[in-house]
């Protein structure tokens, strides 16, 4: 069952729901560093799994560190559950990627467009390596924390990005996972829409350069609510909750807090309520999920790690883009 809410840190729990959470330095990655791009962001570690062959390429986990976009590394909330995914047969990748401070300065707009296109451009660079890596490129499940859960989930539900006609190899690779596995996700960036699901949101204006040191939190949420009409369609085309169509892969939602629709949360950006409009949506959709947190009813897989062991190992595999059924 999921582990009882403490408040020493929502993370904290999360880092004891991923998996074992041994404590011991991860293992050294396999290949260290490896550009997918020309940026000095733009790079990954592959751990390859100890059990995989030409004869028997592994399944991959493709983790995107949270940070809201602006902090953090590969590792963070890896480290506790990377050696139970080596031990049980599965390859894992961790990507690197470009800030939103990055994308500001390079003039993207939006500035989540970066962090977001650098992840699919990374899926579609380790599919393209399947043959040297030992990997099946039609298993591969997201997963990641926070900013880096919303990227796995936008990944999923976003329409395939692969150009079949492009001369460049990589660009011709799918960009969906087959599933995803996420902890603690925004899963709207539209302040409407969170505001109403948890009144003291105040999350995600930086997506779309509202940033001013000068303003509180209120103030630039507020900014961000006055521009909702303008940059609807970036709202639109980056929220994975307006994205959801029949066809999406299966997602496994967690969370430390239960939901409570409508009320304040003490932790707005990564709140249940996020994951609980979520699954309404996938069950309208009738895509495969799973909501987990403290006191869910139901729950299958207890962790992390239990789901993508089990939706990579066992029962039948999709293609990239088609929904695939949770194992029993």
């Amino acid at each position: 069952m999921p582990l009882p809410l403490r408040r020493a840190g929502a993370f904290a729990i999360v880092l004891a729901t991923l998996g074992s959470g041994r404590g011991a330095e991860p293992p050294a990655p396999t290949l260290a560093d490896v550009a997918y791009g020309s940026h000095p962001k733009q790079v990954l570690h592959f751990w390859k799994s100890p059990t995989a062959s030409a004869q028997q390429p592994a399944a991959v986990v493709f983790f995107i560190h949270g940070g809201g976009w602006r902090s953090n590394h590969r590792l963070s909330k890896l480290s506790s559950f990377l050696p139970d995914l080596l031990e049980a047969g599965l390859s894992v990748v961790s990507v690197e990627y470009r800030f939103i401070q990055e994308a500001v300065a390079a003039g993207i707009e939006p500035p989540v467009k970066a962090p977001m296109h650098d992840a699919a451009r990374a899926l579609q660079f380790v599919r393209s390596k399947a043959a040297d890596w030992e990997i099946d490129k039609e298993r591969i499940a997201a997963c990641g924390s926070s900013a880096g859960a919303c990227t796995s989930l936008w990944l999923a539900f976003h329409d395939d990005l692969a150009d079949p006609a492009s001369p460049d190899p990589v660009a011709r690779e799918s960009t969906r996972p087959c599933a995803a596995a996420v902890i603690g996700a925004q899963t709207t960036l539209d302040p409407e829409q969170m505001r109403a699901w948890t009144p003291n949101s105040h999350y995600g204006g930086h997506a779309f350069g509202i940033i001013d040191k000068a303003l509180s939190r209120e103030e630039l949420f507020a900014a961000f609510l006055a521009s909702r009409r303008e940059i609807m369609p970036w709202i639109a085309e980056y929220s994975p909750y307006a994205l959801v169509t029949a066809d999406d892969p299966p997602v496994y939602l967690l969370y430390t807090n239960a939901p409570a629709l409508g009320q304040e949360a003490k932790d707005p950006t990564h709140s249940a309520n996020f994951g609980a409009k979520l699954a309404e949506r996938l069950t309208e959709a009738g895509v495969d999920h799973e909501l987990v947190y403290p006191g869910a009813p139901n729950v299958e897989h207890p962790t992390v790690t239990d789901y993508l062991v089990a939706v990579l190992t066992s029962g039948p595999q999709a293609q990239p883009g088609e929904p695939i059924a949770s194992p029993p």
